[in-house]
């Protein structure tokens, strides 16, 4: 330091000019600086750096099932969660307002995560969509589970219940408990593995159209009848 110079209480700049002493006077460096205004306005931070994490995650785990790294129950088990916090940050109005939408939230952010984006877009996981059972053989309550997951559906679509959020559930069970009976591919649960598809990417208060109900009774009928062709 030069000889007569005071010690500053700031750190060095790479440029040669003296800092402002009124702007100096005003700076208090012992203060917290707010990074927002609200706690509403931290909340939705929060909950975006969540959802930023989910997808960052879901990627790498989805890399970890494709490279045979991790067990399937334990895939299963994550990918499931993983889903399901992205469903549950993003059922938040404000949240949802301002993430817009998957490919928008990716682009602001600058995010290449090509698995993540086609599991969220599915919202099942890997091995619920594509299932594989360790033995062949399947119990009667298996069974009984998974025909009455299918009277249940199809009735809640005569009852006129349509909205994403009464539906999607209903569906999820149909298939999780298929899947606990039989993995071969029988006639209509390539439909059912679609309807999840669009149901999952509606908002949970919106409704599938009358035309629509009819289609996905008529797909879960005739994948009720193929599934029963598996069991004789």
């Amino acid at each position: 330091m030069y000889a007569g110079a005071r010690q500053q209480p700031y750190a060095p700049t790479p440029y040669n000019y003296p800092p402002n002493p009124s702007l100096s006077s005003r700076i208090n460096l012992d203060e917290e600086v707010q990074l927002s205004g609200s706690s509403a306005e931290r909340d939705l931070y929060d909950s975006l750096a969540e959802i930023y994490s989910v997808i960052v995650t879901l990627d790498a785990l989805e890399k970890a099932y494709i490279k045979d790294a991790i067990a399937e129950a334990e895939y299963t088990e994550t990918c499931d969660r993983l889903l399901k916090q992205y469903k549950a940050i993003l059922s938040d109005e404000m949240v949802a307002r301002e993430f817009v939408d998957l490919e928008t939230f990716k682009r602001e952010w600058n995010m290449e995560c090509p698995r993540a984006t086609e599991r969220l877009r599915i919202g099942l996981p890997a091995t619920v969509e594509q299932p594989t059972l360790s033995n062949t053989g399947a119990t009667g309550a298996a069974i009984a589970e998974a025909t009455q997951d299918f009277i249940t559906f199809l009735d809640a679509l005569k009852l006129n219940l349509l909205a994403k959020d009464s539906l999607h559930p209903l569906l999820s069970d149909v298939i999780q408990s298929v899947n606990k009976v039989t993995d071969r591919d029988f006639e209509g649960r390539g439909k059912i593995v679609q309807w999840l598809i669009t149901l999952n990417q509606m908002k949970a208060t919106e409704e599938i159209t009358e035309d629509q109900a009819r289609e996905l009774s008529f797909d879960m009928e005739q994948a009720y009848h193929g599934f029963k062709a598996t069991l004789k």
